[in-house]
């Protein structure tokens, strides 16, 4: 998880000053959490405290009214709207990642994520969005390689994966759609060599950033085990307390034993 909130904080600065370069300052005094990271970390809340996505995530995020949140997404946090609605956005895919974590069987991970994607994102793409992302988590925890989780997500969900960043670059621009952003995140993280790798992949691509960002970095998390220390103790820095004590509090159940291992080393838990 904490792969994914990394990639949000170092994407943020480019949401809406996209490059398409791959050289480029991992941080700076803008790098910055987003919604992204908010509701990634509602999404482990309700996981290790077995409340609903719904409560979980209209608590957390109501904390933080101006994380950068969509504006349906806005109407419905704040209980203007009570009911889904219908929304194919990325959303859904960037708050999933805990789940790609936290269970233990692929039908488990696939159900898990329907529900955390049709409390708001119940259109069909927002929902294969997320089981997409997390099933990519899923696999690359559990040992699968790069050609297996790719040829299984483009089984299960029909997306064409079979393209490299070069490929993607030179015509891609700033897509909100689950349909135009997860598969070009999962590609960011099957053309990479390293988690710092994976996430100016997906920056590299000029588009939804830390969105792009955030849904490669939990797969690269899950996939090296190893986010460099440095990367650690940035997120552990700009992250307010509360949000650091819930990521904590899942960490310690879910997350991935050598990272939490490295963390442990640093104190960071």
């Amino acid at each position: 998880m904490i792969g994914a909130i990394a990639g949000d904080i170092i994407g943020s600065v480019y949401e809406h000053s996209p490059i398409k370069t791959k050289d480029f300052p991992l941080f700076s005094e803008k790098s910055r959490f987003t919604d992204d990271s908010v509701l990634t970390i509602a999404v482990g809340h309700a996981i290790t405290t077995k409340c609903s996505y719904k409560k979980a995530i209209r608590e957390i995020g109501n904390r933080y009214p101006e994380a950068g949140y969509g504006s349906n997404f806005i109407l419905w946090l704040f209980s203007l709207i009570e009911e889904p609605y219908n929304s194919w956005g990325n959303g859904s895919a960037m708050r999933v990642s805990p789940v790609g974590f936290a269970f233990n069987t692929r039908a488990k991970v696939l159900a898990e994520a329907e529900k955390t994607a049709e409390i708001t994102h119940n259109h069909p793409e927002g929902i294969k969005g997320a089981c997409a992302t997390a099933l990519a988590i899923f696999l690359a925890r559990n040992g699968a390689e790069k050609e297996e989780i790719e040829s299984e997500i483009e089984r299960e969900f029909g997306y064409d994966l079979d393209r490299t960043i070069l490929d993607i670059r030179p015509d891609y621009s700033w897509e909100a759609s689950c349909q135009k952003t997860v598969p070009e995140a999962i590609v960011a993280f099957l053309d990479s060599v390293s988690y710092e790798d994976a996430v100016r992949n997906a920056v590299s691509l000029g588009g939804d950033s830390d969105t792009l960002a955030c849904i490669a970095g939990g797969i690269a998390e899950a996939y090296y085990r190893y986010v460099p220390p440095e990367i650690l103790m940035e997120v552990k820095n700009r992250l307010p307390d509360d949000l650091w004590k819930e990521f904590r509090r899942f960490y310690i159940e879910y997350g991935i034993q050598e990272i939490a291992g490295q963390m442990k080393k640093a104190e960071l838990v």
